[in-house]
C-alpha cells in the first residue's frame, strides 16, 4: 500500500537526474534557469562529480547563486603551474611607431641641443611640443622631426579661455595628452636627456616604457624578484599561480640621474646631493600603495587611464619648476587609485633619464610650504577614498573622486574645492577635445 502510495518522480527530476549522468558531456549550462542549476550543482556535488573542467562549467554559467555557493563552500580551482615568463613572446614588446606619441613641455624657446641629444631615440616618432603659454620667444627646433608645436593660441582655440585648467609652465604638457591619438604617450621634458647605463650605452626611454606597458603588471602580491616579466628575472617561491598572468599595465613611471626628484626642503638642506646610482630594476607599485608621479620621465596607455592624468590642484603663487608645484603630485595619486579600481598596474624603475640642473630650492621652498603642509591631508584621503563599481572607466572614476574631493577636502580648503572643479572639467574637456576630428 505505502509503494502504491508514493509521489512519482516529476519531469523536472527526471531531468536534473539525467543531466547529473551526463555532466562530462554537457558544453553550456547557461540557458538553464537560476533554481535549475542551483539544483544540478548541489547533485552534482554530493555524487562526487565535481570536477575541474564541471567547475568550469558551472562557473561559465555567471548565475549569482551559484558564484556564491562555490564562495561559500570555499571551492577553488586547480592552477596549473605555468610561467608566463616561459610563454610570453617579447614580439609582443614591439614598437609601432604609429602607436606612439613623444610629448614634450617646452620651458625652454632654444631645443635644438635638447632635440638633437634625443634624435637618436626619438626622431623616428611623431612629437607633439606644447609651448608655455607664457612664453614670448619663438621656439628654435631643428630639422628632421616630425613634430607639431602647440602655442597659447592653440591651447585657447581647443579649450576656450573661461576654465579652471591652467596650461602654465610644465603643466602645459597635458595639453599635449588631450590632443594626441595615440594608444602609448611617452612624457619627457626640455630639461632632460638622454642617461647611460652602466655600460655607457644610450638608455631607450621609448623602448623600455612601451616594454614596461606592453608585459603585465603584478600589483596583487609583490614579486621580490620585481618585474617577473623582465630577462632575467621570474616569479618567486610561493607566488600563487592563479596572479601569474598579472594585470594590463597602465602607468610606466621612469626615474632620473643627477638631480632627484626631491621636494624643496630636501634640496634646500642637501644642495650637493645627486643620485648617480643606475638600478636596472623595475617594480610594479603594490595595490594601494600610493606614489608621486612626475611628467618628467613617464609614459601611459592613453586608451585606458588617458583621462585620469590630469591637471587640477594648484597652489595660489606656485612657481614653474617641479620643486614649486604640487600638480603632478595630485595628479599620481588619482590615477595610482584608477589604476587600483580598475585592476591596472603601474610600474616604477627604469627607464632613467638625465636631468639638467634648475631652479633655486630655497626660493621654491617659500612657495612650496604650503603644499607640503597640504599632503597630511592629501595622503589620508588618498588611502580612504573608494570609488563606486558603477565606475568602469577612467572618466567614471575620475568624476567620482571629483564628487568626493569637494565633499571631503572642499571643508578642509577651498583650494580642493578649485581642484575637484578642474577635475569635472578635465573629464568634459577629454570628451569634447576627444571627439573632435581635428587632433595632433
Amino acid at each position: 500500500m505505502n509503494e502504491c502510495m508514493r509521489t512519482p518522480p516529476s519531469l523536472l527530476s527526471l531531468s536534473i537526474d539525467s543531466a547529473l549522468l551526463n555532466i562530462s558531456s554537457i558544453s553550456d549550462l547557461s540557458p538553464l534557469p537560476d533554481h535549475i542549476i542551483c539544483d544540478l550543482f548541489l547533485k552534482t556535488l554530493s555524487a562526487g562529480k565535481l570536477n575541474e573542467k564541471v567547475l568550469k562549467l558551472f562557473i561559465a554559467t555567471g548565475k549569482d547563486e551559484v558564484l556564491s555557493l562555490i564562495e561559500a563552500l570555499n571551492i577553488r580551482q586547480i592552477h596549473s603551474p605555468v610561467l608566463p615568463t616561459i610563454c610570453f613572446k617579447m614580439s609582443n614588446a614591439t614598437i609601432n611607431d604609429s602607436e606612439v606619441d613623444i610629448v614634450i613641455a617646452a620651458i625652454n624657446p632654444d631645443l635644438k641641443s635638447f632635440l638633437n641629444e634625443w634624435r637618436p631615440i626619438i626622431s623616428q616618432f611623431h612629437l607633439i611640443i606644447v609651448k608655455d603659454p607664457d612664453m614670448k620667444q619663438e621656439l628654435q627646433i631643428p630639422e628632421g622631426f616630425n613634430a607639431d608645436v602647440f602655442t597659447k593660441a592653440d591651447i585657447t582655440r581647443k579649450v576656450g579661455s573661461s576654465t579652471s585648467i591652467v596650461f602654465s609652465g610644465y603643466s602645459c604638457r597635458y595639453f599635449g595628452y588631450l590632443v594626441s591619438r595615440k594608444k602609448y604617450i611617452i612624457s619627457i621634458d626640455d630639461d632632460c636627456t638622454p642617461a647611460r647605463d652602466s655600460n655607457g650605452d644610450l638608455v631607450d626611454v621609448v623602448a623600455q616604457h612601451i616594454a614596461n606597458l606592453k608585459t603585465p603588471a603584478t600589483p596583487f602580491f609583490f614579486n621580490t624578484l620585481y618585474d617577473p616579466f623582465r630577462k632575467g628575472a621570474d616569479f618567486v617561491r610561493g607566488y600563487p599561480f592563479s596572479l601569474r598572468s598579472g594585470v594590463t599595465c597602465g602607468l610606466s613611471c621612469g626615474l632620473w640621474l643627477n638631480l632627484a626628484d626631491l621636494d624643496a626642503p630636501t634640496q634646500a638642506l642637501k644642495p650637493e646631493q645627486r643620485n648617480s646610482r643606475y638600478v636596472d630594476a623595475v617594480m610594479t607599485v603594490p595595490v594601494r600603495a600610493l606614489l608621486p608621479v612626475s611628467g618628467i620621465n613617464i609614459a601611459f596607455d592613453r586608451e585606458v587611464v588617458g583621462p585620469a592624468l590630469l591637471p587640477a590642484l594648484r597652489l595660489a603663487g606656485e612657481g614653474k619648476f617641479r620643486w614649486e608645484t604640487m600638480e603632478d603630485i595630485w595628479c599620481g595619486m588619482c590615477v595610482k587609485v584608477v589604476c587600483d579600481h580598475l585592476g591596472l598596474g603601474v610600474k616604477s624603475g627604469m627607464p632613467y633619464v638625465w636631468r639638467k640642473e634648475r631652479g633655486d630650492a630655497v626660493q621654491s621652498l617659500k612657495k612650496e610650504w604650503e603644499g607640503v603642509k597640504l599632503m597630511e591631508e592629501v595622503v589620508p584621503f588618498f588611502q580612504s577614498v573608494r570609488l563606486p563599481r558603477s565606475a568602469v572607466t577612467a572618466e567614471d572614476c575620475v568624476v567620482s573622486m571629483a564628487k568626493t574631493v569637494k565633499e571631503e577636502l572642499g571643508k578642509v580648503d577651498p583650494m580642493f574645492a578649485r581642484a575637484s572643479d578642474a577635475m569635472a572639467e578635465w573629464v568634459k574637456l577629454w570628451k569634447s577635445v576627444g571627439s573632435s576630428s581635428s587632433g595632433a
